[in-house]
């Protein structure tokens, strides 16, 4: 068993890719033109440099390039594993600030809208960006983990909560959660590096997390800074488009 789970891992980590500017620009057509040289083309013609790649920079603790954001790939559908980077942990300020807003200036609420979490087992209504169409692949992956086993939807809810105008947890860096962006699910069950004492633990079920990324959502459970109960809108690093 150990060598195929091995054996399984280093198949997937010689798949992944990391993603492209282009990739980036196909997730999100509304928004971005393309990609011009070493600079990412917005549709109003704003041109927002790509920057350069620091390897090893860790996400949460210091603002990272265009470039950085995209790397190191992320493992869309491999198992859930114990990780060793963070794929899509860094996060540039100034792009996630034009493609949703700045929410100390007021610019994130006004996209906020409300949609009903797994209205069969818990039913509340949460507050999501309907900028890029979150709010939709949002309400689709409600959909579908509210047909899951009761075994299994429990850990979707209550929630830990979604928009928040806040900073990440011991570090001055923007949540995506501030970006209305992400969800955090069931407390209950979460799982923290912060409160690791260094080991890896994770209890969110497989089920769950094929759901969020086949709509376009990252798990935080694939960080090697982990944070099981997080998901937050990340198509380019999986491949996906509109």
């Amino acid at each position: 068993m150990r060598a195929l789970l091995v054996a399984t891992l280093l198949w997937w980590s010689g798949a992944a890719r990391a993603a492209t500017p282009e990739d980036l620009a196909r997730a999100y057509p509304g928004m971005l033109w393309g990609v011009e040289g070493s600079a990412l083309v917005w549709g109003d013609g704003t041109r927002m440099p790509l920057g350069a790649l620091h390897p090893g920079l860790v996400g949460g603790e210091g603002t990272g390039s265009i470039l950085d954001q995209l790397a190191p790939a992320y493992p869309v559908g491999a198992p859930l594993l114990p990780p060793a980077d963070d794929p899509g942990r860094v996060r540039n300020q100034a792009f996630f600030d034009k493609m949703y807003g700045d929410c100390r200036a007021g610019g994130v609420a006004p996209n906020l809208v409300r949609i009903p979490w797994l209205p069969k087992s818990w039913g509340h209504g949460v507050s999501i960006t309907a900028v890029n169409g979150v709010d939709r692949q949002l309400e689709a992956v409600s959909r579908e983990l509210d047909e899951l086993p009761a075994e299994e939807r429990t850990y979707a809810f209550p929630i830990g909560g979604t928009y928040n105008c806040r900073t990440i947890a011991g570090s001055g860096e923007t949540s995506m959660h501030a970006w209305g962006a992400a969800i955090d699910l069931n407390t209950a069950y979460s799982d923290y590096w912060r409160w690791s004492r260094g080991s890896y633990r994770n209890r969110m079920p497989a089920s769950i997390v094929t759901i969020f990324e086949r709509h376009g959502f990252i798990w935080g459970g694939r960080w090697s800074h982990f944070d099981t109960m997080h998901f937050e809108y990340r198509p380019e690093l999986l491949g996906l488009r509109p």
